[in-house]
């Protein structure tokens, strides 16, 4: 299992882990955000960097703060915010902060569709559309109007069970009811893991050098049916989805590979949100390659017998190299999440990539863009416990040369194959 190779955490790491607040982590949501006590940022903390985003967030959360043997590398984990990884560094807190951090929404008032606060890892549930989805409600069109992610999801906080040198444990118990009518018992179990350095060496064959920074963690996620009734293709099932956000720039490239085979006759699907034009998007000798920079909305989708288990990304402009790892299933089933009912429900991707732009209207979200990965629907019985959706992020910087060899390494591409891809 890919577990196994990610989560050898050092005996010498150490956690740093600042008290939990009983109303913050398990309290109820009010309909504005409680603001902080000291609203003023600090002028010694210099935006973009990890001791800014740790300053911001403690104001509205009792933070975990993981952070592994070379003293260095840390993560920051929020249980009142859904258990997301906000963000992390590599250079302690002078050092980049590489998640994407929405700062307005923490004061906005409640959002009826979506609150939508970053973080460069989150777990939600899908489908998001189809016969079966979590965001519409039984018989409404499925129009923006009528979308609205799911509670458990967006803005209750979750439960910490255990914090463990190097790891924390946090679930979420719930209910739903899917676009079918089903009513959806469940709990949700996530722990999360800074590996150490030896950890990172060995997911890229040994290749990080003295003159490159990393940091690196492992998240373990899986769903259990809590309820009386089975999940099945009757009822409906969700399946476990994994979201990274992180900022955009415009020499950022997402590659990621795929197989291409005469049995497979859809690897890729690259029409989510209207067809990607060919500026933004390249796909050659079994990688895809897309812009993100932030500033055109698109998203393409990996089917899942044509997926590999990385995906990455290179940040020229500011010299950062993103490696994603997950867990693959090429024979589960794997939901569609579009806004139709009339396409087969399980003719879904395992794995997405997304960059934000402006909306018709001309409002935008981000800018951010996304690497995703998917697990199979969760056919349980009831009681039963889904097998493991595994999901590890990486970041490297430092020497351009140092981040080509491990671009080498696991990709067999250069980074000028990458920043050259698209011209």
């Amino acid at each position: 299992m890919l577990l196994n190779s990610l989560t050898m955490v050092s005996k010498f790491q150490i956690l740093v882990a600042f008290c939990f607040v009983w109303s913050s982590c398990n309290g109820p949501q009010s309909k504005n955000r409680d603001m902080p006590k000291d609203s003023k940022t600090s002028s010694e903390f210099r935006q973009g960097t990890y001791a800014y985003d740790h300053h911001f967030l403690s104001k509205f959360d009792s933070l975990i703060v993981l952070q592994n043997n070379n003293g260095q590398s840390r993560i920051i984990v929020s249980p009142k915010y859904q258990g997301k990884v906000f963000t992390s560094t590599a250079e302690g807190d002078e050092g980049r902060s590489f998640g994407w951090i929405n700062y307005k929404a923490f004061t906005d008032s409640v959002n009826p569709h979506m609150n939508a606060y970053g973080g460069e890892n989150r777990l939600w549930l899908g489908p998001e559309g189809g016969p079966y989805s979590l965001y519409f409600s039984k018989g409404s069109e499925m129009i923006f109007d009528n979308w609205k992610v799911p509670g458990p999801i967006d803005t209750e906080p979750w439960t910490v069970n255990s914090v463990d040198p190097g790891a924390v444990h946090l679930e979420k118990i719930g209910k739903l009811k899917n676009y079918n009518g089903a009513s959806l018992q469940f709990r949700i179990s996530r722990n999360i893991s800074i590996m150490d350095s030896a950890s990172m060496q060995q997911l890229v064959s040994g290749s990080i050098t003295n003159d490159v920074h990393a940091v690196g963690y492992t998240t373990e996620n899986t769903i259990s049916n809590t309820g009386k009734n089975e999940w099945n293709e009757r009822t409906g099932m969700p399946c476990i989805w994994i979201l990274d956000m992180f900022p955009p720039s415009p020499e950022t490239i997402i590659f990621i590979p795929f197989k291409k085979d005469s049995s497979n006759f859809r690897p890729l699907t690259t029409n989510y949100f209207g067809e990607i034009p060919p500026d933004r998007i390249q796909s050659r000798n079994g990688f895809v390659y897309f812009l993100a920079d932030g500033k055109r909305r698109g998203k393409l989708g990996i089917a899942p017998s044509a997926a590999q288990r990385f995906a990455g990304s290179y940040d020229a402009k500011e010299n950062i190299l993103t490696i994603v790892a997950f867990s693959i299933d090429p024979q589960g089933k794997y939901l569609n999440q579009e806004w139709t009912t009339a396409k087969p429900p399980f003719s879904g991707d395992a794995v997405n990539a997304y960059n934000d732009g402006p909306l018709a209207n001309g409002n935008q979200l981000g800018p951010f863009y996304e690497i995703e990965s998917v697990a199979p629907a969760a056919f349980l019985k009831a009681g039963e416990l889904s097998d493991p959706h595994e999901h590890s992020v990486l970041h490297f910087t430092g020497s351009k040369a140092g981040l080509d060899k491990i671009a080498m390494k696991v990709f067999g591409l250069s980074l000028d194959q990458i920043q050259n891809a698209l011209k």
